[in-house]
């Protein structure tokens, strides 16, 4: 991809200097509105327990950052973000995740609140990589495929397949297909991608409202101009006036929320992450 020349990086590869571990708490679905706790609450649906005291657990071992729920199996997610923030950019890094792990990178991201652009690592079944979801932008999905297990005679996961709507978790709805101004054939993503080794994933950032773009081991994946897109509740004009044009990254553990419970995150679960840079444009 030529993506060397003029980056920096962002991990040093033996300490966590220049980020800083922040617990997974939901704000407001899109800005204005109603808070996910509030919604939860209406649809009777448990909230955690004080998920302040529980950022998750980041460390860095042999030369990669390890993220996992803090405790393994406690069901609690976390961010590692940047203390700096970056306006258009090129981001390059290496994640190697277990099955399942709902993991993420978000962009463009507030300081003290969950709102921002995430591109997907859903590396769980009904997953999806490569696309997007806005976390407190009215909650859109974005994504060109899903993908779930392959599994042996033994039940034990040995690769990824397409998903299918007949048997899916969360299947892919049209809307979420159309909101890409383009779209890998999944067949095309499952060739690049390396069942259980590191894989290369590379997003591109432009723009006051940007373009997405994101590739995995040199493939395009996705693209989303997030200025032209529509969802319900999506409002450019006020997320712009929220966000701004510059914001953190950051890296996800997920929770376990009560509908997909372990099949989120699986009980002892880790992303790793290496090789982290980037390239401000």
């Amino acid at each position: 991809m030529g993506d060397e020349e003029g980056f920096r990086p962002l991990f040093d590869g033996e300490t966590l200097k220049g980020w800083r571990a922040i617990p997974r708490i939901y704000g407001r679905r899109h800005p204005g509105g109603p808070t996910v706790a509030d919604m939860w609450i209406e649809r009777g649906i448990p909230l955690p327990v004080e998920p302040e005291k529980h950022p998750a657990h980041w460390f860095v071992e042999d030369g990669y950052i390890v993220g996992e729920q803090e405790f393994p199996g406690s069901g609690y997610g976390g961010y590692l973000i940047t203390e700096d923030t970056f306006g258009d950019f090129e981001l390059v890094l290496e994640a190697r995740p277990d099955w399942p792990a709902d993991t993420g990178i978000m962009v463009r991201r507030l300081r003290d609140d969950w709102t921002g652009f995430q591109i997907l690592l859903d590396h769980r079944e009904s997953g999806g990589i490569g696309g997007f979801f806005g976390n407190g932008l009215a909650s859109f999905m974005a994504a060109p495929f899903k993908i779930k297990a392959v599994r042996d005679d033994a039940g034990n996961v040995i690769g990824m397949q397409a998903d299918t709507p007949e048997d899916s978790q969360e299947p892919l709805q049209p809307e979420q297909l159309a909101r890409l101004s383009y779209a890998a054939d999944v067949q095309d993503f499952l060739k690049a991608w390396k069942w259980g080794e590191w894989n290369k994933m590379k997003i591109r950032v432009v723009g006051a409202m940007p373009v997405i773009t994101t590739w995995v081991n040199g493939v395009k994946i996705a693209e989303l101009n997030t200025a032209t897109m529509q969802a319900p509740d999506y409002d450019p004009d006020a997320i712009l006036g929220l966000l701004g044009t510059r914001g953190h990254i950051a890296l996800e553990v997920h929770d376990n929320d009560p509908i997909f419970k372990d099949s989120r995150w699986g009980r002892g679960a880790q992303c790793r992450w290496r090789n982290i840079r980037i390239k401000e444009l």
